[in-house]
């Protein structure tokens, strides 16, 4: 594969492939890698300025003149089968890593922004509800560029478990907004919201900020003030109303059954809805130290047995399929008895996502994700424990005891559902 080349931003046309080499967050476009599509596109390039950008020509349709090629030879015609298949295979590991890579540098860029965004809120709260409202914003119009959107898992964990949990309940928040059909204003009054939900957590001692089963009433009441806490935080940064709102009924059930004022559905946020319901969710899978982990397949199916009285039962039923059958992180044994782990939903199939399989005569580190979808015969015949799968394939597949997710466009072909 020919290496990539500089040029300059002058130089750009439509039809190109281009990188570029700054931080996600530093520009507008859905992805850091991208054929250049339209004329506003290159408008948009020559504004951030850059002077020169990577581009690779053989991913490229810029139109040029082409050699006339010549006839080719009886050996050339004779193409190996085998090879025709390792080079396909080799091919779609690149483009397997690269999007990984790309998922996992994202996650890295907003987790930082995210740490340092709580990392100041006792110490200047009006530059961070403004950092968070930013973060927000660039979240929502990375998205909406995206079109068709799911959640991809990554390898590891970016940040500490508390800016982890604030991105991983704004991302899948946003996801299912969006699916909801929020506009622009409302995803970024609720990505805000979500990214400072737990923001009272700071001004409460390191050993109430963690819920735990072991909690006497005194305990449980110092943990829960981190909602009032939050919001009085929030109302020294200028917060919008939803925002203020998605804070302060963060912790609040359809029911009534929830914290700090018993709300009933009817008098929740609608916002706040969505992201009570992601909150307890991220709870599950991302548990305290010491909490009982729940694989997602798992907390899907407790919230939905136990909890429906709890959430708004139309978002409950958006979030199940949103999240598919077998969510991102998912340990599953296949019909033909191998096992697997689930790193990307099928918004189309939900019973054939995206697996990692665990085969003993390839390299870990070269593992090809398998897309269900193509293979009619094969399907998954069960959800694991992380704890119940076989040792050599929990050493291969390395199922996560903290899950980091992040967005990432649906591959062409697969249609949005119904």
């Amino acid at each position: 594969m020919a290496a990539d080349e500089r040029i300059d931003i002058a130089d750009l046309r439509v039809g190109m492939f281009i990188h570029l080499d700054v931080g996600w967050m530093r520009h507008p476009f859905p992805l850091s890698s991208f054929r250049i599509t339209s004329e506003d596109q290159l408008v948009v390039l020559r504004r951030l300025g850059l002077k020169q950008v990577r581009w690779s020509p053989e991913m490229s349709e810029a139109p040029t003149e082409a050699p006339a090629a010549a006839a080719p030879t009886e050996a050339a015609q004779a193409v190996d089968p085998a090879q025709q298949i390792a080079q396909a295979r080799r091919e779609a590991l690149r483009q397997q890593r690269e999007s990984l890579a790309l998922c996992e540098a994202q996650y890295g860029e907003a987790s930082r922004a995210a740490c340092d965004m709580l990392g100041m809120a006792l110490r200047n709260a009006k530059a961070t509800g403004e950092q968070a409202q930013a973060l927000s914003s660039s979240l929502v119009h990375k998205m909406l560029g995206m079109g068709d959107m799911n959640l991809r898992l990554l390898t590891e964990a970016a940040g500490d478990r508390a800016s982890a949990h604030c991105l991983n309940v704004t991302l899948i928040a946003l996801l299912l907004g969006s699916a909801c059909g929020l506009g622009q204003d409302e995803l970024i009054d609720l990505g805000t919201g979500s990214l400072l939900h737990d923001v009272g957590k700071a001004e409460l001692e390191s050993r109430f900020r963690a819920r735990t089963d072991a909690f006497n009433a005194q305990e449980l009441a110092a943990y829960q003030l981190h909602v009032i806490k939050g919001v009085g935080l929030a109302q020294a940064m200028g917060l919008s109303a939803a925002s203020l709102a998605v804070i302060a009924q963060h912790h609040e059930h359809t029911d009534g059954s929830g914290f700090p004022s018993k709300l009933t559905g009817e008098r929740m946020h609608p916002l706040s809805r969505i992201v009570a319901l992601v909150n307890r969710f991220d709870g599950l899978c991302n548990p305290p130290l010491g909490g009982r982990l729940h694989t997602p397949h798992e907390a899907l199916s407790l919230m939905f047995a136990q909890g429906r009285s709890r959430y708004d039962a139309t978002l409950l039923n958006a979030f199940i399929r949103m999240m598919g059958v077998y969510p991102p992180g998912s340990a599953v044994q296949l019909t033909d008895d191998r096992y697997a782990l689930v790193v990307a939903v099928n918004p189309v199939r939900p019973l054939k996502p995206r697996v990692m399989v665990h085969e003993a005569k390839v390299p870990a580190n070269d593992a090809l994700v398998l897309n269900l979808e193509d293979e009619p015969t094969l399907g998954i015949r069960r959800s694991l424990r992380p704890a119940d799968l076989p040792a050599a394939s929990a050493q291969y597949l390395k199922p996560r005891s903290r899950l980091a997710y992040f967005i990432q466009p649906v591959p062409e072909g697969l249609d949005r559902p119904c």
